[in-house]
């Protein structure tokens, strides 16, 4: 109680505990997450729920299930924190505004065959930068990006992406794969494609979509005797002999074939996916942002011309 004799008003700390305790549904973790006792965070969740009148969380020793109310405030404290931290993050933009931990979350088939050919450029030029790298399917980074767990991602359109502020790196198109004497001789017809039966990734990840959108005027589906978890897998099993599939060009010429019996052939009229970096529109990290894309688009030429 403060000397008025009202009670004290909702603390970040408090907030930061209950929303811990919306992700983990269980007080011991979020309390590990948080760095203090059981007992604390549950007598600080007890404050919050006093001060505001209603009951945010039903909690027992096996389980915590957020009340509908409880659901709804934790949605405005995620939003009360992220808003907090940019507070932090303008400050320190004016102490080092090229500096710092930067978060970038990047979709699984455009991270591993970007980002270490351009790491050797982006620490030259930011050397006061460390960038956490983390790859998620595209959905997670977006949630991630406006819940503030990331500050930047990698991703590839066409996609929604509401609220975020959207730069355009480059296209990426396509090389049929199949196995080797697969493709027969001279160069290959997109007609031959007709009624084609790919072998794909799982569904979730966004290349699955973009792949068989490639040709929207062709009879081409899924094989859905089969599909992937990554892009070496799904190599190796057309290696094999087992079907035929579309990679991507930047995949295709960072060197994902490398020791595969694979052959290839290009595809330029396939309708290629859009690179992309995308940010939250408040980010007062926006000019290192778009710089970062500048390194990303000539690290891509480069790979292009290797």
């Amino acid at each position: 109680m403060d000397i008025s004799g009202n009670m004290p008003g909702i603390t970040l700390r408090q907030l930061r505990f209950l929303v811990a305790v919306a992700d983990t549904l269980n007080i011991s973790r979020a309390a590990e997450i948080c760095f203090v006792t059981q007992p604390s965070l549950s007598a600080a969740l007890k404050e919050l729920e006093a001060r505001l009148g209603v009951t945010l969380a039903e909690r027992s020793k096996r389980q915590v299930i957020l009340t509908p109310v409880g659901a709804e405030i934790v949605a405005r404290a995620r939003a009360v924190l992220l808003a907090a931290r940019e507070i932090e993050e303008v400050a320190a933009v004016q102490a080092a505004p090229e500096g710092g931990d930067l978060r970038l979350g990047a979709i699984p088939t455009l991270g591993p065959y970007l980002i270490p050919r351009a790491l050797p450029a982006i620490r030259a030029r930011f050397p006061d930068l460390r960038l956490l790298l983390r790859e998620e399917m595209t959905e997670q980074l977006l949630a991630g990006l406006k819940q503030g767990r990331l500050d930047l991602i990698l991703f590839a359109q066409p996609f929604e992406a509401e609220g975020i502020e959207v730069m355009p790196l480059f296209e990426d198109g396509y090389h049929l794969a199949a196995p080797m004497g697969g493709l027969g001789q001279g160069p290959l017809r997109e007609e031959a494609l007709e009624g084609a039966r790919l072998m794909l990734l799982e569904k979730g990840h966004c290349l699955q979509r973009h792949a068989l959108s490639a040709f929207p005027d062709r009879d081409i589906a899924q094989d859905e005797s089969f599909s992937a978890t990554s892009l070496p897998t799904l190599i190796s099993m057309v290696s094999e002999g087992l079907g035929i599939t579309l990679l991507p060009d930047l995949a295709v010429a960072a060197g994902v074939l490398a020791g595969q019996q694979v052959e290839i052939a290009p595809l330029p009229g396939a309708c290629p996916r859009r690179v992309c970096l995308g940010w939250r529109k408040t980010s007062p990290k926006a000019r290192l942002f778009r710089r970062l894309g500048e390194v990303l688009k000539e690290v891509r030429a480069e790979i292009g011309r290797g």
